[in-house]
Formats: structure tokens, C-alpha cells, sequence
């Protein structure tokens, strides 16, 4: 496991009302003493994300966006911009996303407009990547992987990569109950820190970037995860609508 602190973040993705989300955030607050070197995040809604933020301030919890526009003002009806994002009191938000990707049409030339105006903004990012089960079984989840990351982060300097997390999330394994095992969810982590750190030009091999991983991460698969090398932590997406549940993956324990 990595020596950086450990990140366990919740991806609400379109659930909780204004109501169900305080009442959770509440009870996550009352927890916070038993978090220990984890450092956890939350992204509800954006109906949610106002409410939330006044209700943690002072707290250690951080408050992600799950989607961010690629402009900055203008005539884009429904869309959300960075400036607006840190104005509510967001510190970071999630970008490329996988369902965002399949189901709204994202490209990886829209990631990186996406990714370049939340840094402006003074957002970290949470930057998604991950192969189809179709590319997984032509044996291109390397090259997948590589192309996300080159495409992603095209034009970002090694000051900008430094505000960013990666989260490897294998599209087969999102919301299906299943899960890349340890051994293939580290070497892929591994594998983007190496391009990460080629991408940025410092010359290091596999220990900079933190890499989480997303894809039905769950209380019964958490430790095993968590217990491998290069995996800095989880995107949890059902299984952190439960508060009890996301809480055991917070407390995860490795042997």
C-alpha cells in the first residue's frame, strides 16, 4: 500500500435529495474522529453540493462536483462552470467519468478542456479512466489506459498534475458487482503512474500519482484492495449511499 494517505470517495452519481444528503453528511460528521489518516470524499449532486458545504465547513471532509462544464460562462444551458463550482465550496471535482463518457458522449479532447478549466478555478481533479470489457478482452486496457491519460492530460504541467488524482475505474466492473482482482487493478495503477510521470517530465518511475481505484468497490472487497502496491484508494459508487456501509470502507483494515 502506498505511504501517502489513504482516499476513500463517495460518488453519490444521481441520488439523495437536499434532505437525505444532510442527513448523511451529518452522520459522517459525527464519525470524522474515527477516519484516521483517510482522506475522504464526498461528491453528492449538484442540488446538494450549496447545503452540503456550509454543513461541513470546518470539518476534514472534502466536497467534489461529479461533472464540470468545459467553459467558463456563456450560452450552455444546463451546464455547470468551475468558477461556480469553487464559488459553492467545492475543493475538487470528478472528470471523465466513465458513465459520463458512454452515456453523454465525452471525448478525451473534452476531459482535458474539462480538466484545465477546474484548475484555473483552483479545483483538484479527480480524473477517470478505464478500459470496456470488449477492450479488456482484445487485451488493449494498457493502450486504453495510455491514450486517456496522453489525450487527458495533454498540455498539463508537472505543477497541474500535482492537483490531480486518477481514478482507475475498468468499465466492465462499474455498477455490475464485479471487480478487477488485486492483482489486475495493481498493475494497471503502476502502469499509470509510470505514464503520469512521463506525461509531467520528472523521469520517476510508479510512486507519484495517487491512483484510486472505482468499480464496485464494496465492505467485503475493500482490505484486499487496499493491501496492494500502487492502490491509493476508492471511488466507491453504490456501495457509499449506505452511511454505514461507506463507513466501513473508510475504517478499511490491511494485514
Amino acid at each position: 500500500m502506498s505511504m501517502q494517505p489513504p482516499i476513500i470517495a463517495a460518488n453519490w452519481k444521481m441520488n439523495k435529495t437536499v434532505p437525505e444528503a444532510l442527513d448523511y453528511i451529518a452522520g459522517l460528521l459525527k464519525e470524522e474522529s474515527t477516519f484516521g489518516d483517510r482522506t475522504v470524499v464526498v461528491a453528492p449532486p449538484f442540488t446538494a453540493l450549496h447545503p452540503m458545504a456550509e454543513s461541513m465547513e470546518g470539518s476534514s471532509i472534502r466536497l467534489a462536483a461529479q461533472n464540470v462544464a468545459w467553459a467558463e460562462s456563456g450560452a450552455y444551458t444546463g451546464e455547470v462552470s468551475a468558477t461556480m463550482l469553487a464559488d459553492v465550496g467545492c475543493d475538487c471535482v470528478i472528470v471523465g467519468h466513465s458513465e459520463r463518457r458512454s452515456l453523454f458522449g465525452e471525448r478525451d479532447e473534452d476531459v482535458n478542456r474539462k480538466i484545465s478549466r477546474a484548475l484555473k478555478a483552483g479545483l483538484e481533479v479527480i480524473l477517470c479512466v478505464g478500459e470496456t470489457l470488449q477492450e479488456r478482452e482484445s487485451g488493449n486496457t494498457l493502450s486504453t489506459v495510455e491514450r486517456q491519460l496522453w489525450k487527458g492530460l495533454i498540455k498539463m504541467t508537472a505543477d497541474d498534475i500535482k492537483k490531480i488524482v486518477v481514478a482507475y475505474e475498468p468499465v466492465w466492473a462499474i455498477g455490475t458487482g464485479k471487480t478487477a482482482t488485486p492483482e489486475q487493478a495493481a498493475e494497471v495503477h503502476l502502469f499509470i503512474k509510470d505514464i503520469v510521470n512521463a506525461i509531467a517530465g520528472n523521469g520517476q518511475k510508479g510512486r507519484t500519482v495517487p491512483v484510486i481505484y472505482g468499480g464496485s468497490v464494496n465492505e467485503a472487497n475493500i482490505n484486499e484492495l487496499m493491501s496492494r502496491d500502487g492502490i491509493d484508494g476508492a471511488l466507491v459508487g453504490g456501495a457509499s449511499l449506505k452511511l454505514e456501509s461507506f463507513l466501513n470502507i473508510i475504517r478499511f483494515v490491511t494485514g
